[in-house]
């Protein structure tokens, strides 16, 4: 089995006899012969990386600074298929649940799999998003009632999925090594993270007496996720310093490290300029709203540094295995983590009154749109040559068991 984000295990080759390795290949099915619903028995969570993405690319066109006729326009087109992809995606993964009876009780304890869950949440946050930043502004204000509503919904279940799925890693009898460690360890919490940016981006257009829990909430989920991505960082280094760089095709998930400080930034700015002046502990603190986002501003800056530190080793590390590179779903890790980051970027600029920076956040954002069109194309050429979604090839690959074969699933990868 490969590590989720390392190196293989080493097996012992001469320990396994001739009609051992007959057998193997007798019960590891041909890629001719395995048809389309077999292939789709291996539809895993990950594959919620890509509307994950397209989501995040939705909202960089919304927020970019430099505008031309027409870009609201494809911002709108993007969003809409971001939703095609996204209930596409989940009636294929219910499919695979309701073909392979208890495969999703398995996804969720599998030591692999399990950590890709929480991308289905990040999905669906990228889908609220881009409704305030495309539907709002065409609709009445039933629907600021509606993300009301949705942000305490989604803040609630996934601070629940960060309590419970950390304490099945900390408890399963999966342990996760070291070795196999990777920043999607911080996944977990990064769906209720992201509640602070998802206040962040609806609290300016809620009335103060929903504004201010909003925002009081989205500060305090943002602080648990930033903090507790920050203590993974912790075993991060290590693993790279003890035991070096991923396999190459895993590689770019070293992209997600740059996500955490990044959206705790562009959250922190967003919130403190979204405060009701004169409501509430501001109307007593005349001068705190002020305050505030002056502070978010500078310590947006001091993350948004770390971000790219982050940044330049992914891309360093990348660009140093680029020739033994096959794609993974992980690829995706291209984009979403980049969607902070230049957002983050944008925000600064338009803070500090730079056009040097707003101008290198609209550089980036061509790039991420050119990186995007890059990865949706690999992934449609894995999907065709079959590198993805077949026997042995996901993050599925040891989930089953001998007991499954009654189902026609074949195990012995």
């Amino acid at each position: 089995m490969q590590l989720p984000f390392g190196r293989q295990r080493r097996t012992n080759a001469a320990s396994s006899g001739h009609d051992e390795e007959h057998k193997d290949a007798e019960d590891t099915p041909s890629e001719d012969n395995v048809t389309l619903k077999e292939r789709f028995m291996h539809f895993t969570w990950a594959n919620f990386t890509f509307p994950m993405s397209t989501g995040g690319l939705a909202l960089i066109l919304s927020s970019t600074p430099h505008r031309f006729t027409g870009l609201t326009t494809i911002g709108k087109v993007v969003y809409i298929f971001d939703l095609v992809i996204f209930v596409c995606l989940v009636a294929s993964i219910t499919y695979r649940f309701m073909m392979i009876p208890g495969s999703f009780q398995k996804s969720l304890v599998h030591p692999t799999e399990a950590l890709f869950f929480p991308t289905a949440w990040l999905a669906l946050v990228n889908v609220f998003n881009g409704i305030q930043d495309y539907g709002v502004p065409s609709c009445g204000p039933w629907l600021l009632v509606v993300l009301r509503v949705l942000f305490w919904i989604y803040a609630a279940l996934t601070f629940l999925l960060a309590v419970f799925q950390y304490w099945h890693l900390f408890t399963g009898p999966a342990r996760l090594t070291i070795q196999s460690m990777t920043p999607a360890w911080i996944l977990p919490v990064f769906p209720v993270m992201l509640s602070g940016t998802f206040a962040s981006i609806i609290a300016a257009d809620q009335p103060p007496t929903a504004r201010m829990p909003i925002i009081v909430a989205g500060v305090t989920f943002q602080g648990l996720g930033w903090m507790v991505s920050f203590l993974v960082y912790a075993v991060y280094i290590h693993r790279l310093m003890e035991f070096g760089l991923p396999a190459p095709n895993l590689r770019p998930g070293m992209f997600i490290a740059v996500g955490p400080p990044a959206f705790t930034g562009l959250a922190l700015i967003g919130m403190s300029n979204s405060l009701p002046n004169g409501y509430g502990f501001f109307a007593t603190h005349p001068t705190a709203a002020e305050v505030l986002q002056i502070m978010a501003v500078f310590i947006a800056i001091f993350l948004w540094t770390l971000s790219f530190w982050f940044f330049c080793i992914a891309l360093i590390s990348v660009l140093a295995g680029i020739k033994e590179m096959s794609f993974h779903l992980v690829w995706w890790a291209f984009v979403f983590p980049n969607v902070g980051f230049t957002i983050i970027t944008i925000d600064i600029g338009k803070q500090l009154g730079s056009p040097g920076i707003l101008w290198v956040s609209s550089a980036m954002t061509i790039l991420l749109v050119i990186v995007w069109l890059f990865v949706l194309v690999s992934h449609a050429r894995a999907i065709w040559t079959k590198q993805i979604m077949m026997p042995g090839k996901d993050e599925d690959k040891d989930e089953y068991t001998e007991d499954d074969r009654k189902h026609g699933i074949p195990t012995r990868w």
